[in-house]
């Protein structure tokens, strides 16, 4: 009879078990994986234990290099679908090591499709430059809209890291004057990014003439940056809506995305001349190869603006 409540899932099926479900409350208390990725993880370990239970696997250490690359060949979905799916598996298993129940990760070596190389879409600066003085108002929740996209456009952040901004993240010299934010990152890495005089300005604004309205409509305080209108915390869907609606009055058609406007400031500061181990620390990327990519964009620019411009390029 199973002691699971009704409101708890069962453990993955086949020889994942279990350790499966150790490995998600591992990913859970001591990494701090968000609800949606374990959620993504625990299909990712049923739909694996279904596989090694059907090919008739029944000890963790039986599993091989050939099972997992037979069930990464099984797997359908888009190239980047499928090695989220085979990332899981070799997380898994490096985990099982890392606990001293296994002692190879047969996933290790199995790789998955090539997946194409997208780059980044980046606005132009005009474009970024009509999305946010398109922002015009002295009301509460235009002036937190504005501070919101200056945010994001100015530093480069990620939707999720500035929506987590608390109040106390923003300091500046004279106690007044926001100069830098402190942000949370990827795997709570902090780092500090400066801010323009554009993101400076519409975030004191906002500081001194929007936030403390909206906090007076809370049931309770909030120590968040960013409030909604009833006083509450942004969520990241909250700030899609603010810029497809503010993107949208501006006349903005293309799909666009708080992630736009992390790749625009990359692009722009790479055009500008900044150096890219610079750029990969204010982006807060682990490796200098992901902030690479931007260095591509701007060189397919300049391509297009001589090809379209140079009077020997063509013909």
């Amino acid at each position: 009879m199973s002691t699971n409540s009704p409101n708890q899932p069962s453990p993955p099926p086949g020889p994942v078990g279990i350790e499966g479900e150790r490995f998600l409350r591992y990913l859970s208390l001591e990494r701090g994986r968000s609800a949606n990725t374990l959620i993504a993880y625990r299909k990712d370990l049923e739909s694996y234990g279904d596989f090694l239970q059907a090919q008739g696997v029944t000890e963790l250490s039986l599993i091989s290099r050939e099972h997992v690359a037979e069930f990464a060949r099984g797997l359908t979905g888009s190239p980047r679908s499928v090695q989220r799916r085979l990332s899981s598996i070799r997380s898994f298993h490096r985990y099982l090591m890392e606990v001293g129940h296994t002692q190879s990760n047969p996933a290790a070596e199995v790789k998955g499709p090539q997946q194409p190389e997208r780059l980044p879409k980046a606005l132009s600066v005009h474009r970024v430059t009509t999305l946010l003085e398109g922002v015009s108002g002295d009301d509460a929740l235009s002036l937190r809209d504005r501070a919101v996209l200056e945010v994001l456009y100015g530093t480069g952040a990620r939707v999720s890291e500035v929506v987590n901004l608390a109040v106390d993240d923003v300091t500046g010299i004279d106690g007044v004057t926001p100069e830098v934010i402190r942000v949370i990152g990827k795997g709570d890495k902090e780092r500090i990014v400066p801010l323009g005089s554009k993101a400076r300005e519409a975030l004191e604004a906002y500081l001194v003439r929007s936030r403390p309205f909206l906090a007076r409509k809370a049931r309770r305080s909030s120590a968040a940056l960013f409030l909604g209108a009833r006083g509450a915390g942004l969520s990241r869907q909250s700030v899609w809506l603010i810029l497809r609606a503010r993107a949208e009055a501006a006349g903005i058609t293309e799909p666009l995305s708080p992630h736009t406007l992390r790749h625009s400031c990359a692009t722009h500061l790479i055009a500008g001349g900044a150096d890219i181990r610079v750029v990969q620390e204010l982006l807060g990327h682990q490796s200098v190869q992901t902030t690479q990519i931007y260095t591509r964009v701007t060189i397919d620019s300049l391509r297009d603006v001589y090809y379209s411009s140079h009077p020997r390029a063509t013909g």
